[in-house]
């Protein structure tokens, strides 16, 4: 009070004496300037004070009580209205945060650095994203678009918007870059699904000689992670290790043990944790669960009694592990005692990642009862829970719930996702009730719900569009992906042998290897078939010789069942039995059904008595085998042992299940 009292008789003092009109005052205008001088040096204490009791009340979490004196204050500066932005931020009140910001833009106090990273913060952290905009425009108009505190906090709304291009177009505008803002740029692109750009920037990084820390590798060593690219990641390795971050940054170390877990090198994965000094639960739960994801359950649960006897808590990623381990090797019975320890241990009950892990477990076992009952207990249906009941409904076949259940979360608010999408859309492929018509509703969904680039989603888009006969519409969708990888060219490859196109095919094979991209086993499947419906037997001839020799891919089964149908359909028979007789893997139906069916259509009775011959001995108990061979040989010309095969399979009770076709006219089924 005194204070004020003070302040305030000297502002009339001043003025009386600024404003007297007197020869003495005009003659001494040294007296004055002193007065407001002392004057301004008292107000800026009053200020800086003030601004101190503000932090502290902020500080100890009493927003109340700095808003109160905020309002008692005469005079305040940027730096008052900076705190109580950031204390309206700090407490998880955006909208407020902005709206002091309106306010104090009203006021006509100019913006600091400080006040722009702070709300800009507060927008990107709550969604706010008009408002962050609105901000971004301040920031030009003022001249900050340089300042890396502002650029860093508009990078990173951009990148939470998913809008990567203005992201990176700020971020090149910058006339210097430091570590800080290449860390941010790195975790952006890695968190939203553009990694494809992590190794260009640090070839950027490099030129401009900044030296990266062990949360730069850590975004690196992931993307590698993503990629399964092992040469690169071998380097960062080496790296890393070679400037000291490896054992510097738990983190860093921690994303080398996922990287050989994900290249599945495990002798390499467990190296890499032993280096380790001080083991966390973070280190303990990657090796467990990356032994448990090789199906090595024996090593893992060895692992995890270790980790609990040097009193390391298991946490939910351990869990989640095992649950994938079961799932992926059919183990309902370790499913089930991981089931039971989880209970025990209270981890079931609100951790999403669990349940979903469960329900998903119990799908792929195919005991779909246990995962809907795990389903319906769950307290909260999130999107991840109801994506692995989708998931689980579509493994054991119960396609038309998967396609109920997807307007179910629709319709209840839940939201859907890529992955929603892409399940979605596989169901409607097997399902009695799918169509062209289904196929471009869920395609709008993925447009309105901005999922039309997920990968996952468009490789789904690519199958559905092809299977109906619209391969133009597939290769739209694969032209506007920023850059697909292995799968988006695998399953354009599929659609056009799906559709009698092989040369199209091989078309996108040879772009897919000139961009750097390894074609696998399923990519040889598909281009395969595609010769084969196509009649490309040389080109059909290279290829299969050509994945031992040049890609490292050793066929299988499956190619050699492709390979045979190609040299059949061309007439090559003896060619075919010969290579069906060499194939590494045990003959199956499949081959031996092909070779006949080749047999029948160029009338080789010879190969085609010993491909029947097989047949029957293969699938002693399958009506369509037998009424295969019947008819072979009944066109062949022996009606007597056609007559015969039929008896048998007569007397064996064999019945063929009744087949339906379903046609689409003007979207009408």
């Amino acid at each position: 009070m005194q204070r004020r009292n003070l302040l305030s008789f000297s502002r009339s003092v001043t003025n009386t004496l600024l404003n007297s009109t007197s020869p003495a005052s005009s003659s001494s205008p040294s007296a004055s300037l002193l007065l407001v001088s002392y004057c301004e040096n008292d107000l800026h204490v009053d200020i800086y004070s003030n601004n101190r009791a503000i932090d502290s009340f902020i500080k100890s979490g009493s927003l109340a009580s700095a808003l109160h004196l905020f309002e008692k204050m005469p005079m305040r500066d940027v730096v008052t209205w900076n705190m109580l932005i950031n204390g309206y931020r700090q407490h998880d009140l955006p909208k407020q945060a902005f709206q002091f910001y309106n306010e104090m833009v009203f006021q006509g106090i100019r913006e600091s650095s400080s006040t722009f990273s702070t709300v800009l913060s507060a927008c990107s952290n709550a969604g706010l994203y008009q408002e962050g905009i609105q901000v971004h425009c301040r920031v030009i108009f003022l001249g900050f678009s340089s300042n890396l505190f502002v650029a860093g906090s508009l990078i990173d709304l951009y990148m939470q918007m998913e809008d990567c291009d203005t992201a990176f177009r700020l971020f090149g505008y910058l006339p210097a870059r430091n570590l800080a803002i290449y860390n941010l740029v790195l975790r952006g692109l890695r968190e939203y699904s553009r990694s494809e750009w992590l190794f260009t920037l640090y070839s950027s990084m490099k030129e401009e000689c900044i030296e990266p820390n062990g949360l730069t590798f850590c975004y690196l060593i992931h993307r590698c992670v993503d990629g399964r690219f092992w040469d690169e990641g071998k380097q960062l390795h080496c790296y890393a290790f070679k400037i000291g971050w490896v054992e510097a940054n738990l983190f860093a170390a921690n994303a080398l043990v996922d990287f050989y877990s994900a290249c599945g090198n495990l002798i390499e994965a467990k190296k890499s944790f032993e280096a380790i000094r001080d083991e966390d639960v973070i280190s303990w739960n990657s090796i467990v669960s990356a032994f448990a994801a090789s199906g090595l359950l024996s090593d893992a649960l060895e692992l995890y009694a270790r980790m609990q006897s040097w009193g390391k808590k298991p946490s939910i990623r351990s869990f989640v592990g095992f649950l994938h381990a079961a799932s992926g090797f059919d183990n309902i019975i370790f499913g089930k005692q991981i089931h039971c320890h989880v209970v025990k241990l209270g981890f079931v009950f609100g951790s999403v990642h669990v349940e979903s892990a469960l329900i998903n477990m119990y799908g792929k076992c195919g005991d779909i009862k246990s995962s809907v009952s795990v389903f319906e207990s769950v307290p909260e249906r999130t999107l991840e829970i109801c994506n692995s009941m989708m998931s689980s409904l579509l493994h054991c076949g119960v396609v038309e719930d998967v396609l109920e259940m997807f307007g179910l979360m629709v319709d209840e608010g839940i939201g859907v996702d890529g992955v929603s999408l892409s399940t979605a859309l596989k169901a409607s492929l097997v399902s009695g009730y799918g169509s062209l018509a289904c196929c471009r509703l869920l395609h709008c969904c993925a447009i309105k719900s901005g999922f039309e680039f997920d990968t996952a989603v468009s490789c789904s888009l690519i199958d559905a569009y092809s299977k109906y006969g619209h391969v133009e519409f597939s290769r739209q969708i694969f032209e506007q992906l920023h850059s697909p990888n292995a799968i988006c060219f695998t399953s354009l490859i599929n659609g056009y042998a799906r559709n009698g196109m092989g040369r199209e095919g091989l078309e996108m094979l040879e772009i897919m290897t000139n961009k750097g991209l390894k074609p696998d086993r399923v990519t040889f499947l598909c281009i395969l078939t595609g010769c084969s419906h196509s009649g490309l037997v040389e080109e059909g001839r290279s290829l299969f010789n050509s994945m031992k020799s040049v890609h490292g891919i050793h066929p299988d089964r499956q190619h050699y069942s492709c390979m045979i149908d190609l040299l059949g359909r061309a007439g090559l028979l003896d060619e075919a039995e010969d290579l069906l007789e060499h194939a590494p893997e045990k003959i199956d139906s499949v081959m031996c059904s092909s070779l006949l069916r080749s047999c029948r259509i160029h009338g080789n009775s010879v190969v085609g008595r010993r491909a029947a011959e097989a047949l029957m001995e293969l699938k002693p108990e399958d009506p369509a085998a037998f009424l295969q061979a019947s008819s072979f040989y009944s066109e062949i010309g022996e009606p007597e042992i056609s007559m015969q095969i039929r008896e048998i399979a007569i007397a064996r009770r064999m019945m063929r299940e009744f087949g339906y076709s379903l046609i689409e006219v003007n979207s009408y089924c």
